[in-house]
């Protein structure tokens, strides 16, 4: 039985959800991550961008990324199998401005969807990160 105060609510509180992926090249998913995007390393296993383990960090948005291999074991490309694999996972964040988003992507060469109005009334744009992962970022339409 889990303790609780006397509303029956839990006695202890959950916040913030930090999804950890697995990357194949750090340096390239940063590039995309930091760069791209605008997350900011907040922890990191270490010094520059070819670590093995970062914890991002966007507004409220918190996010990890790890390498899918040891340097000393990477193969020299990606696996398709495991690239395809990511198709059934989708990031979805929430950004009121999908318009200046897509702007800003496709001022960085990023392959995004052009601004849409969902089936469940929101308005999307869609793309995949440097390993394949899909996401989405989407407001209520107006």
């Amino acid at each position: 039985m889990i303790m609780s105060d006397l509303t029956g609510k839990p006695a202890f509180s959950i916040k913030g959800l930090a999804p950890y992926i697995h990357v194949f090249d750090m340096p390239v998913a940063l590039a995309f991550y930091r760069d791209v995007l605008g997350f900011a390393i907040k922890y990191s296993s270490g010094d520059g961008d070819d670590v093995d383990w970062v914890l991002l960090q966007l507004n409220d948005i918190e996010f990890m990324l790890n390498t899918a291999y040891e340097k000393e074991r990477r193969p020299a490309a990606p696996d398709p199998a495991r690239i395809d694999a990511h198709a059934d996972t989708t990031f979805y964040f929430s950004c009121r401005e999908t318009d200046a988003l897509y702007a800003h992507l496709q001022s960085k060469g990023v392959k995004a969807t052009e601004p849409f109005i969902t089936g469940y009334g929101f308005k999307a744009v869609y793309l995949k990160d440097p390993d394949g992962y899909q996401l989405c970022f989407h407001w209520p339409a107006e």
